[in-house]
């Protein structure tokens, strides 16, 4: 006969707080974004206060301070290639920097593939990934039955791979309609509210329909519990893909500017746009003051200068982690900021997480949506993540992608008015330079390079 008996066990979970969800957020945020998060926090937390917004000073108060007032920009005098610099040699360059820059947005299509790129997947999961995220339409909806696309033996790594992408920055995308979206964000979500799953699985109907008091009677749950679950719903994106539309022209403005000066490399953090906080002092001696105020305002003033003080190291956090990535790319990448985009060379998630030491999601967020200004030009900072292609030269060198579409875009430019190079012809010159590539990869390079084929050029 079995006897049921109490047992204690001990168990260890990591449980998402708000605050931590909140660091995890800001590490994923553009300038842009993060001023806004600045300018809301500063809304509804009065323990934390501006010290200086240097975005809102004029230049003529820039250009009277005195040039002689070193800055330091994350100094680190032991490590060799790497330096601050000061002011007065290079305020013109910052202020350059500052300025927003024209960029071409990003699809949704390429924002998917980019993504796939990098993850350990086999030629066969690759393969079926680029055909799902071909399939889908601007809101990340399937246009064709991702079945039809594959073969029956290929199903199950279809499902596979496509479990995957529905992971990917949009959540939710590659999904048959904006319900299943929906669930895929709530499964995924960190702290997603109860209930929300069922209520989108088996009432979206009722639930469109105002139905509140029917939902709240087939749940067994109080009606003001079904639209605490709206509230939350709507917190959601039904269309996950349409926030990456190509139809207008969009500025940003550079987190990082990277130039090489007398034998080194200058990181510089864009901070100008970012306000210089602290919390506020009065706050801070309420918060250690030994007499007897109402518990409920000791209770008020000690959450929100918790809250300031982690606000404010979930800034710093941000922006060192930025620095250390930034830093590890440029070691990675130190041909392509030397001698240009066609010495780009094959890098991943991993290694640069490996090298700062941080998990490889770190690194994606960190990545996200964030630019840089070279002495080439201004780019993604994802850019500079890309596969390998196969080197067959003796010293067995591996091209990146971008750098193989660079020597692809030169070969055409040097190719005269007379001589228009066909895709083959191409492969053989890149071949004989020791990089193997197939006509149709050429092909769809110069697609991707905007390049008209040589009947058309």
């Amino acid at each position: 006969m079995q006897v049921q008996r109490p047992v204690l066990r001990q168990e260890q979970k990591l449980k998402m707080t708000p605050q931590l969800y909140q660091a995890i957020k800001m590490m994923a945020m553009p300038i842009q974004d993060l001023r806004n998060a600045i300018r809301e926090e500063l809304e509804k937390n009065p323990a934390l206060e501006v010290v200086e917004d240097k975005s809102t000073v004029s230049w003529d108060d820039i250009k009277s301070q005195s040039s002689d007032d070193p800055i330091d920009y994350f100094d680190d005098s032991s490590d060799l290639g790497y330096s601050s610099y000061q002011a007065s040699s290079n305020e013109d360059l910052k202020r350059k920097f500052i300025e927003g820059a024209l960029s071409k947005p990003e699809s949704l299509h390429e924002h998917l593939m980019w993504q796939l790129r990098v993850q350990p997947l086999t030629e066969e999961e690759f393969r079926i990934g680029e055909l799902l995220i071909r399939n889908l339409d601007d809101n990340g909806f399937h246009i064709e039955p991702p079945e039809s696309l594959v073969k029956e033996n290929e199903l199950e790594t279809m499902k596979r791979v496509m479990r995957i992408i529905q992971t990917f920055d949009p959540v939710g995308v590659c999904t048959k309609d904006y319900r299943e979206a929906l669930l895929v964000q709530i499964e995924n979500h960190p702290n997603p509210y109860p209930g929300s799953y069922e209520v989108v699985r088996d009432y979206m109907d009722l639930l469109e329909r105002g139905k509140y008091r029917e939902i709240a009677k087939k749940m067994g749950v109080k009606e003001a519990e079904v639209k605490k679950i709206l509230e939350f719903i709507r917190t959601l994106e039904p269309m996950p893909g349409r926030n990456y539309s190509a139809d207008t022209t969009r500025y940003v403005i550079p987190d990082v500017l990277i130039k090489h000066q007398e034998g080194e490399f200058i990181i510089v953090i864009n901070d100008e746009e970012i306000p210089v906080l602290r919390v506020n002092p009065f706050y801070e001696q309420l918060e250690d003051s030994k007499e007897g105020e109402n518990r409920k305002i000791k209770q008020f003033v000690k959450t929100n200068v918790q809250n300031a003080r982690w606000f404010i190291r979930s800034i710093n956090q941000r922006n060192e982690t930025l620095f250390k990535v930034c830093k590890a790319i440029v070691e990675f990448q130190r041909d392509f900021f030397l001698k240009g985009p066609k010495y780009l060379a094959p890098l991943t998630l991993k290694d640069i997480a490996n090298e700062v030491g941080v998990h490889e999601a770190t690194v994606s967020r960190i990545t996200n949506g964030k630019y840089v200004e070279t002495e080439w030009g201004i780019f993604e900072l994802k850019y500079f993540f890309s596969n390998s292609v196969s080197g067959t030269s003796p010293d067995g060198s591996r091209y990146s992608k971008e750098a193989v579409k660079q020597i692809i875009k030169e070969i055409i430019e040097q190719e005269g008015e007379k001589k228009h190079l066909s895709d083959q012809k191409i492969s053989e010159i890149l071949a004989k330079r020791g990089i193997k590539v197939a006509r149709r990869t050429v092909n769809k390079y110069r697609k991707e390079l905007n390049i008209e084929s040589s009947t058309r050029r």
